[in-house]
């Protein structure tokens, strides 16, 4: 039966999720039932692309990306893929209209991070960020507002600026790996020899602007997704606390963590604050 593969299909992009990202996994557990599927789906194919370009040393990255983008394209046409994380997204995709001009964005900047190591102008820094992680955002939007165009309109900037924020925080985070491991530069003008507590700084009060505008597109989601996306909201706002009050030069030399037990107590003052409808 092709429901019962189905099914399966989205279990793998939901291990896929679990196993990669903890805090996410959390965050989408808190969404309703109804629509968490939907969101493995995409968190499962967009880990896949960033895998590819990010950890498969030794193989040909190109023609891995290359063929990831024909498979999802031959998915979506016949309706099923025996790759079940291109299987169950193709499904999202289809239900819930997601169009096709933020898939390609995203694969865009996906195979930017096989042929570039710097971004030197701001324009290249909001182009990688738009579409490695605002159209990702704009996704998820396309499930939650299930379909309603004015709802997505009205919410759009707000979840291309909570994307930007969480990617900031990523890179920000990373900064030694994607220096030291992957050859990356994504913040114009900085690298670990120009790196100092101004710079941290300057970084710091983007995101936290960011996260200021995002948070008002939070309160206005529907009660299905509202708890979810505020939980990632809370834990990531968490995390640049903890950058904010890391020295500059262990950024550049450990990666921040957010411990499990602070997570935990995160989720419980995310759970008051919800239910005390102060979001």
């Amino acid at each position: 039966m092709k429901q019962l593969f189905d099914d399966v299909s989205f279990k793998c992009s939901k291990l896929v999720t679990k196993n990669y990202s903890t805090s996410f996994s959390l965050a989408v557990y808190m969404l309703a039932p109804s629509i968490r599927d939907a969101i493995y789906s995409i968190y499962g194919f967009v880990r896949f692309a960033d895998e590819i370009v990010d950890s498969f040393h030794g193989f040909d990255k190109e023609d891995l990306i290359n063929d990831f983008e024909k498979e999802y394209y031959k998915a979506y046409n016949s309706g099923i893929s025996l790759n079940p994380i291109l299987n169950s997204f193709q499904s999202t995709v289809k239900e819930y209209n997601i169009t096709d001009d933020l898939i390609q964005a995203f694969l865009k900047s996906m195979k930017l991070d096989l042929i570039k190591s710097d971004y030197n102008s701001l324009e290249e820094y909001n182009e990688y960020i738009y579409g490695s992680a605002d159209v990702v955002g704009l996704m998820c939007l396309k499930v939650f507002v299930a379909g309603q165009d004015q709802k997505y309109e009205q919410l759009k900037g707000e979840a291309m600026r909570l994307g930007s924020a969480f990617q900031k925080v990523n890179f920000l985070r990373d900064l030694k790996e994607d220096n030291l491991v992957l050859n990356r530069n994504y913040f114009p003008g900085i690298d670990l020899n120009s790196f100092d507590e101004k710079a941290k700084n300057a970084i710091i009060k983007e995101i936290e602007e960011d996260f200021k505008i995002a948070y008002e597109g939070i309160v206005k989601l529907p009660i299905e997704a509202k708890f979810g996306v505020y939980t990632a909201y809370v834990y990531y706002k968490k995390l640049l606390k903890k950058l904010e009050n890391t020295p500059y030069h262990q950024i550049g030399n450990e990666r921040v963590r957010v411990s499990n037990y602070t997570k935990a107590a995160l989720l419980a003052q995310s759970f008051v604050s919800y239910k005390l409808k102060l979001v």
